[in-house]
């Protein structure tokens, strides 16, 4: 186990002027707290936030954060309060253990819930201050060095939440460095017998090509040297688990690879970057479209380098990353190489906030994520903005916007913004027109068309998009426009209820009412009625305590003049006839496409001319029915969910609607094609068929289709009677 002494060197080899003082009392209070307490392995607890410690200290952080780390479990595994770490260690530290010890672990991948609540928590902490992420990094990266003695069911649960999770964090954070650790250890233990056919392969190329790597960092660092550019060139071959996800992504063997061994070029200066580039291009024939300049470009995790592949020595690809020092440090150390442990008067949050695009990406996504309407939402989205290479676009003005690959125009608009998304109809990319659905490419520039008329997006996009900010935005669109059509349903039942009470309605009758309805607005309230959450006659009762339900009942079609008849509970029952100030009240049915959540009974739907009633289905909205339909008698009992309802259509745009007809036919070859030829022939619509051999002789055929109306339903089942290979034609109506 580290000594005291030795830590205190560590943090001194990079911070002459490191509080000695706190890192000790920190040291001795860590190791007497937990006292006792034993790992899994057998070894002391204290040498867990030691070595975690340790790892900071490669990373050159600053005192409080070392000594956070020394600390970090002292409030949940001991009986240490935030108040003595406040007063024995100041607020700022206290401040970063607490943040540390709201992260319980997390769950199983399969409790999703409560993994995304803690990864809520944990990202909030790490908006609140960037530190959080470093110790907890640390933290993860030894527990993963020593997974090996915990439980075979832990050791999957910890790697498969670091593969998830945590590695992909550390890369966004631009921790190069230790996401590939994290990776590796991972994949290890998830896919072990994988590992060991990557790693001995890699070992037998290293073997094998061991001279090869020696002297392509001679012939490199010599030709720039030529040229008077001093550089250091290191050649290093890739991790088991980016060669293995590499197979996995292109499909491709392990022969097949080309960029198994890179090679970094390292120079003083930004002019020697592309000075050193050109001498390399020069010099060797680059492979065409492996030009990489993230240099001019930015990853979002501040990543800054050219990228390069050349056929080099030996006639063997070589990818050459070119970068100076300090670029070399942000790409290994992310975050952590922001100056963090300098004297400043801001905090360390603030400071970064300036200067690390990662870390403002990271605030700017906790804040969409934040929006999610549960904890399995933001896990999805959160899954979504870790797991992305990156392409970059341009908007017409030549803003850069940077993307995930595979993303389309539709993740395009969202990124411009939210608006643009949700009235997106087209786009052009480099000025010819395309597909929403298209796959973007480095260097496009992307033109969204948009139109007022469209009002929210398609929901079907939400399995389109890439994006974790444009499928949230879809998924919120479509929540809202859902939302605004049940309201809007609600409205027409409330208002057609208060009128028929020959009362007068009016929104701020309703919004006195409101408390007695025990709901916030009074959208609210025409939305829980459009659901059928609220009964419309206790709206009715909320407005005027003296109302009395009066229901026009839906019935079979009238046998006199004087009245409808209908049977309730095996009883025949007379109806009044509808007023025509009743009628005019009915809520109007334009069909699907409405503004209304309208859909038809499932078993032979209606067509205009039917007479026609709606029930009110809760989360459903209103389902239509032909008033002679059996279907009917099943909500008797619930008087509340009928809705008087009338077609109201536009003769200049003829709808199509559902019916179902019942075809009993002769059993001889070409029956059903006759059957086809006269629905073809008289403009219907086959939806679906199904037949049913009733006798060697005749069968059923259960005919879906779409007419414009009773009448063109009727001209159908006629024709169909009237061909010799049909027995029988019927409506059926459920």
């Amino acid at each position: 186990m580290m000594r005291q002494y030795d830590l205190i060197e560590r943090v001194r080899q990079y911070n002459p002027n490191t509080d000695e003082a706190l890192l000790n009392r920190a040291y001795v209070y860590a190791m007497k707290a937990h006292g006792e307490q034993k790992r899994a392995s057998g070894d002391p607890y204290f040498s867990h936030p030691l070595e975690v410690a340790a790892i900071l200290t490669d990373l050159k952080l600053d005192d409080a954060t070392i000594a956070a780390a020394l600390l970090h479990d002292t409030i949940e595994d001991t009986p240490t309060t935030r108040a003595e770490i406040d007063q024995i260690f100041g607020p700022d530290i206290g401040h970063l253990v607490e943040g540390l010890t709201k992260l319980k672990r997390l769950d199983l991948v399969s409790r999703e819930a409560k993994q995304a609540e803690n990864l809520r928590k944990l990202l909030l902490a790490i908006a609140d201050d960037v530190r959080v992420l470093l110790v907890k990094l640390a933290d993860r990266l030894h527990n993963m060095r020593t997974l090996e003695h915990m439980p075979p069911e832990g050791r999957t649960r910890i790697a498969q939440e670091t593969l998830d999770i945590y590695a992909p964090l550390a890369g966004r954070m631009g921790m190069h460095s230790l996401r590939e650790e994290l990776e590796d250890l991972a994949f290890r233990q998830l896919y072990p017998e994988a590992n060991r056919l990557v790693s001995e392969r890699l070992d037998e190329l290293a073997d094998r090509h061991s001279h090869l790597i020696a002297e392509i960092e001679q012939q490199l660092t010599r030709k720039l040297a030529e040229s008077g550019t001093t550089a250091v060139v290191t050649g290093r071959r890739k991790r088991p688990y980016s060669i293995w996800r590499k197979m996995e992504r292109k499909s491709v063997g392990f022969e097949q690879l080309s960029d198994i061994f890179g090679f970094r070029v390292v120079v003083k200066t930004l002019r020697e970057v592309y000075r050193a580039l050109g001498i390399v291009h020069t010099t060797w024939p680059m492979v065409p479209g492996r030009f990489k300049d993230y240099v001019s470009t930015p990853k979002q995790n501040d990543y800054r380098s050219l990228h390069t592949t050349v056929i080099g020595p030996g006639n063997q690809r070589v990818e050459l990353q070119i970068r100076t020092a300090d670029m070399h440090e942000i790409a290994e150390y992310g975050i952590a190489a922001h100056a963090l442990y300098k004297d400043s008067a801001d905090s360390p949050t603030e400071m970064l906030s300036r200067e690390s695009r990662a870390y403002a990406w990271l605030r700017h996504t906790v804040e969409l994520l934040a929006e999610g309407s549960n904890p399995e939402e933001f896990l999805e989205h959160t899954k979504l903005e870790l797991f992305h290479d990156q392409v970059f676009c341009f908007t017409p003005k030549g803003k850069l916007i940077a993307l995930p690959r595979k993303a389309t125009p539709i993740d395009f608009a969202y990124a411009v913004h939210t608006d643009v998304g949700n009235h997106a109809v087209g786009c052009k990319i480099n000025g010819q027109m395309g597909p929403l659905v298209s796959e973007l490419n480095n260097g496009d520039e992307v033109d969204i068309i948009t139109s007022k008329a469209q009002t929210s997006p398609p929901s079907a996009w939400e399995s389109i998009v890439i994006t974790g900010k444009a499928r949230l935005a879809i998924r919120r669109a479509t929540r809202n426009a859902v939302r605004t059509q049940y309201a809007a349903l609600g409205r027409r039942i409330v208002e057609r209820l208060i009128q028929r009470a020959k009362r007068e309605y009016s929104d701020e009758k309703l919004t006195g009412a409101l408390p007695r309805l025990a709901r916030a607005s009074i959208d609210d309230v025409f939305a829980a009625v459009g659901r059928g959450e609220m009964r419309p006659s206790d709206v009715g009762r909320a407005m005027y305590p003296d109302y009395k339900e009066e229901r026009i009942a839906a019935v079979p079609p009238p046998k006199s003049e004087t009245g409808w008849f209908g049977l309730k509970k095996g009883k025949a029952v007379k109806f009044k006839v509808p007023t025509a100030e009743q009628t005019a009240a009915s809520i109007p049915i334009r069909g699907i496409n409405s503004d209304l959540p309208v859909r038809f009974a499932p078993n032979g739907g209606a067509v205009p001319g039917d007479r026609i009633v709606g029930i009110l289905n809760p989360g459903e909205g209103i389902t239509i029915y032909p008033i002679q339909s059996a279907a009917l008698k099943a909500f008797e009992e619930t008087p509340e969910r009928w809705l008087d309802v009338r077609w109201d259509m536009d003769e200049r745009t003829p709808q199509r609607f559902p019916a179902r007809i019942e075809v009993q036919s002769v059993n001889e070859p070409g029956t059903l094609a006759q059957i086809a030829q006269v629905i073809a022939e008289n403009d219907g619509n086959i939806d679906n068929i199904r037949m049913t051999r009733r006798s060697p002789d005749f069968t059923d055929c259960m005919i879906d289709l779409e007419v414009y109306d009773l009448k063109h339903l009727n001209a159908i089942i006629a024709q169909l009677r009237a061909k010799k290979v049909v027995a029988a034609a019927d409506r059926v109506t459920g």
